[in-house]
């Protein structure tokens, strides 16, 4: 195991940590798609709050150690393919004793129109792979979500090819104020707590 990521495992440890997730794939050819939405908005909090991503071998995760406001939080992008992005989730909470009411996970939604973000406690899969996944190795659906809308595209006959492509250019701009909204609704969980951001945020695009 390499010393940084050591240190950086050591250091979360000893500290009640906030989880964070993004979900999507990992690799350049899936930048800018609407399965990856979730990535982009833990990228957005990273920044904000100047956070370095590193690769950790025993989560198959990129993850950086963030302060927001009071809480200690770990934002993290699983590395092993949506499907599958349970594997990282549930070891890193295993590990580091995270309680899933800690855990707030980010995700596309293609029930939502491109834009909107909602906010729930908890609740099912709503057929998303990578959030079944989660909640599989988790245990438990008891967890607050933010889906991010990324609409199902121009004709519904195929979704998979529509969360896998770029989004369109003329689609961008409301792609990035959804990113930013979904980073401003973290911070107001974590701040506030999740019906305070529910009562914000759940509306249309914009609205807060």
């Amino acid at each position: 195991m390499k010393k940084k990521e050591k240190l950086l495992q050591q250091r979360l440890r000893k500290l009640k940590v906030k989880v964070v997730v993004g979900l999507g794939n990992p690799g350049r050819k899936y930048e800018g798609t609407p399965h990856n939405v979730g990535f982009s908005a833990v990228e957005c909090l990273a920044e904000r709050f100047s956070g370095t991503f590193r690769k950790s071998l025993r989560f198959k995760a990129e993850v950086a150690k963030v302060a927001i406001g009071s809480e200690t939080v770990a934002l993290v992008k699983p590395q092993t393919f949506m499907n599958l992005s349970g594997d990282a989730v549930g070891s890193l909470l295993r590990y580091h004793k995270v309680p899933e009411s800690d855990l707030i996970v980010l995700l596309d939604d293609v029930d939502l129109d491109l834009g909107r973000i909602r906010i729930r406690p908890n609740g099912g899969s709503g057929g998303h792979k990578g959030l079944t996944s989660v909640m599989q190795h988790v245990g438990t659906g008891e967890f607050v979500r933010i889906r991010m809308g990324v609409g199902r595209g121009i004709g519904t006959a195929d979704v998979v090819s529509h969360v896998l492509s770029p989004f369109a250019s003329a689609h961008r701009d409301s792609v990035g104020s959804m990113t930013e909204r979904t980073a401003d609704a973290v911070c107001e969980i974590l701040a506030s707590g999740v019906d305070s951001a529910m009562n914000r945020f759940n509306s249309a695009p914009g609205a807060s």
